[in-house]
């Protein structure tokens, strides 16, 4: 296709900035480049292609699309207005059209425009259904989705590499960050709060890499983790005793166990009248409380400079008057920030790790507050965390994919140089059902927490035999 020339008009440098790199080019190719918020042109942007029309068809709807825009208008034009225009343009060109098209076929290329223009892509059909818990890129033809636990690959891809590092662009720019060959891995967050991590090449062998983990519409409640056989109902009662009683809280698990999901569970019993600063790398918490102070991370700029760390925060966030403090995730020497912060007067607070066991969590932190640069002795760095933390409560991904709180303890003090705790409330896997996901039941283990008179104090009232040894669910 020859590449026409376009009049530019005198006021496309104060159009919309998506729309503005129509008309810089000035030639049509560079207009469909524009258009798709490519560096290229439609056949090189590769606009994910329907799979029951062709490529011709597709390029020809592109070019006369752009072709049919007033681009002297489209600047003064909301965004609400732009994709009502740009939709009508795309509907009216399909109706003209000489392809003989379906009536779902015309659909589908339209909204695929209207993504490729306005959103993500060939990822906005995933992120619609809401079934899909985590998308997983490895290279642009090959795209997994996890539902309800279970990995299945998608039939989506994108056209090119360069059309999946045009969309990961586009993610991370929204967010203030970057990625490019001299930073080629970056974390990130979509608009409706989803993680985003992406490794683009030399370092992906085989094309870039992105992992989606998306979160509901609404934060899940504990009636929903009942529902779901994620935890009984008499673990979730404690766990809100105990933190609306300000008791320190340290939430464990690995990757994908549902440890933010349970964190934003366990801040929905934090009272409204408290002050709450939190924490995160890539914001993606979900307080409902009132008065909530928001803080992110931020990386690195081109020249190596301006970064803001988790640690940063952690101490500047000390000087703001918080109640509690809570903080994403605690990878590194952020952790020794924290254990001083719940030492020093801003009980309630909690914070997440990995760890495969709530013993290992323990360990991992010694490790993480040793990171921190001071050449503590192991028995200081023990005491810190004997009667700075409360409770360890772990999350599991299981066999199957099923995500459950599998342990509750108790963190009760020093016994020599050794910190002493004990389980409250267990998850005993006793095998797998017909459709091989982990089955068991929810134990209380007869264990009397040493918490519990402070619980009282505060005016927390438990049921009667909530800590009586027996079997609270079988799922």
């Amino acid at each position: 296709m020859t590449a026409s020339p376009v009049v530019v008009p005198p006021l496309f440098s104060s159009m919309d900035p998506r729309l503005a790199s129509l008309a810089a080019g000035g030639t049509l190719e560079s207009l469909n480049s524009g258009l798709s918020d490519s560096a290229a042109g439609i056949e090189s942007a590769g606009i994910p292609t329907p799979r029951r029309l062709d490529d011709a068809v597709r390029c020809e709807f592109h070019a006369r699309l752009i072709a049919s825009l007033d681009l002297s208008t489209l600047g003064s034009l909301s965004e609400t207005e732009l994709r009502a225009e740009i939709r009508a343009a795309a509907e009216s060109l399909c109706r003209q059209s000489n392809q003989l098209l379906s009536s779902a076929e015309r659909d589908l290329l339209v909204n695929e425009v209207m993504d490729e223009t306005f959103g993500l892509g060939p990822l906005e059909q995933l992120l619609r259904d809401p079934s899909i818990s985590d998308i997983l890129i490895n290279g642009p033809k090959t795209i997994f989705c996890e539902r309800r636990g279970r990995l299945e690959k998608s039939d989506v891809t994108f056209a090119s590499e360069d059309h999946l590092l045009q969309i990961i662009q586009r993610i991370v720019s929204r967010v203030g960050r970057r990625v490019d060959a001299t930073s080629p891995m970056v974390d990130a967050r979509l608009a409706d709060g989803s993680r985003v991590n992406a490794i683009i090449p030399p370092l992906a062998l085989d094309g870039s890499l992105v992992s989606i983990r998306r979160f509901p519409d609404k934060p899940l409640k504990a009636e929903d983790l009942i529902a779901k056989k994620s935890i009984a109902p008499e673990m979730v009662e404690f766990l809100a005793g105990a933190v609306k009683a300000r008791q320190n809280i340290l939430i464990s698990g690995g990757t994908g166990s549902g440890k933010t999901t349970l964190l934003n569970l366990m801040s929905g019993y934090i009272p409204d009248n408290e002050r709450i600063a939190t924490i995160e790398d890539a914001a993606e918490l979900r307080l409902q409380q009132s008065h909530v102070v928001r803080m992110e991370t931020r990386p690195a700029n081109v020249e190596g400079q301006g970064a803001i760390t988790c640690r940063d925060l952690a101490r500047n966030t000390l000087r703001m008057r918080p109640d509690r403090l809570v903080v994403g995730e605690s990878r590194g020497p952020e952790a020794l920030d924290m254990l001083q912060a719940m030492n020093t007067g801003h009980d309630g607070s909690m914070t997440t790790l990995h760890a495969n066991d709530t013993r290992d969590a323990i360990s991992r932190l010694e490790m993480m507050v040793g990171m921190a640069g001071f050449d503590l002795p192991i028995w200081v760095i023990r005491r810190q965390i004997a009667s700075a933390v409360n409770l360890v409560v772990q999350a599991a991904r299981l066999t199957g994919g099923a995500r459950k709180v599998i342990r509750i303890s108790e963190i009760t003090g020093m016994e020599g140089e050794n910190i002493t705790m004990h389980d409250l409330f267990v998850f005993k896997q006793t095998g797998l059902n017909a459709d091989g996901v982990a089955s068991g039941h929810f134990v209380s283990t007869g264990i009397r927490p040493h918490c519990l008179e402070h619980l009282e104090s505060m005016g927390i009232r438990l049921s009667p035999g909530l800590f009586e040894r027996r079997t609270l669910m079988t799922c």
